[in-house]
């Protein structure tokens, strides 16, 4: 009985470890159009800027902190 509870432990943290080795081979993709996401941010302030228009920080006479 000892060696069939050592078995089942050894699955589950072998389980784990690929699950885990999976998550990080995903989190390692490169996401598309994240080089277009960053290149969205004002320039002086940091926020993503949506539309055309300038940013709220340059109407309002400066960056806010």
């Amino acid at each position: 009985m000892r060696g069939l509870a050592s078995d089942v432990i050894f699955k589950i943290v072998s389980l784990f470890l690929v699950a885990m080795a999976v998550l990080a081979m995903f989190g390692k993709l490169k996401v598309p159009g994240q080089k277009h996401l960053t290149s969205r941010r004002c320039n002086s302030c940091g926020r993503f800027k949506i539309g055309k228009g300038p940013c709220a920080c340059k109407k309002n006479g400066g960056p806010r902190q």
